[in-house]
């Protein structure tokens, strides 16, 4: 599939092009992918940041066709490019109606066209399909290009990593059953927020539903070392497989984890801030 460069266009088939933001990082692996979908008449998913070279990207692909801007999500690498899109273009804008207050999110996104669960755009006799997607972000939606059967996943599926959970916002337990609704949908890609096409889509959500529950029993069995235990205790021997330099990102995965398990009745937090494993039968 060759290497993703920044600013390039790429032509994904004959009714998607995806353009890469110039923001390579640890979170965002080669950038925030862009796509432009449609012909005569275009829909943007994911503006993605705020940033000069991508924008002008955007702007020469899309030149006068852009009817509708969509965005998956308010994080600050996914919707902010929406504004300058929208002043340049006068495209409508879609989304999730509300953006939370969590401190990562574009609280300036408002969207023309409110979204929820089961509605659909409508570009150039193409139809894009809303679907709900809580878990990474309350507010994130995927959205099923009907007559390809592809999903634009956002950051719902990354493409080569799994994506962090952020409490209080981000909610393993909705993720995981977001995951799940995928399975029973007619998918034949995941086109997501970041990195290369995924063309074995129910495979994949298998395999990261399984990574997550893995990673919940090494929650589970590292309290066999101290119960209770904080965060900061359990977090070097839960993500003993993980660069100790990434250990801060996934401390909020794995706060997420243990509020899925106190949910569930199998965890507790105490009044100093410690959580306890319960026993269960």
């Amino acid at each position: 599939m060759g290497n993703i460069v920044p600013g390039e266009a790429v032509r994904l088939n004959e009714a998607v092009v995806r353009i890469t933001a110039p923001n390579p990082g640890a979170m965002t692996g080669p950038g925030t992918n862009s796509y432009i979908v449609g012909g005569e008449e275009l829909a943007l998913i994911d503006p993605g940041p705020e940033s000069d070279a991508h924008r002008e990207a955007l702007l020469r692909a899309v030149g006068n066709r852009l009817k509708w801007i969509l965005c998956t999500h308010t994080h600050l690498d996914h919707s902010p490019g929406t504004r300058a899109i929208r002043t340049a273009t006068g495209a409508r804008t879609a989304g999730y109606a509300t953006v939370p207050r969590d401190g990562r999110q574009d609280t300036a996104f408002a969207p023309d066209r409110p979204l929820r669960e089961g509605d659909t755009i409508e570009v150039g006799g193409l139809h894009l399909r809303a679907i709900h997607t809580p878990g990474h972000a309350s507010n994130h939606l995927c959205y099923l290009l009907e007559e390809q059967r592809l999903l634009f996943t956002g950051d719902h599926v990354m493409q080569g990593s799994t994506v962090v959970i952020s409490p209080p916002d981000g909610d393993m337990q909705a993720y995981l059953a977001s995951l799940e609704r995928l399975l029973a949908l007619d998918i034949a890609a995941f086109a997501p927020g970041h990195g290369q096409l995924i063309d074995t889509p129910h495979d994949e959500a298998r395999r990261l539903i399984a990574h997550r529950l893995k990673r919940e029993q090494k929650v589970i069995d590292a309290f066999s070392e101290r119960n209770p235990a904080t965060l900061d205790e359990l977090l070097p021997v839960v993500y003993s497989d993980t660069s100790p330099r990434l250990h801060p990102v996934a401390r909020r995965s794995l706060e997420a984890h243990l509020i899925k398990l106190a949910r569930e009745g199998r965890a507790t937090q105490k009044e100093d801030g410690a959580w306890r494993l319960l026993a269960t039968a």
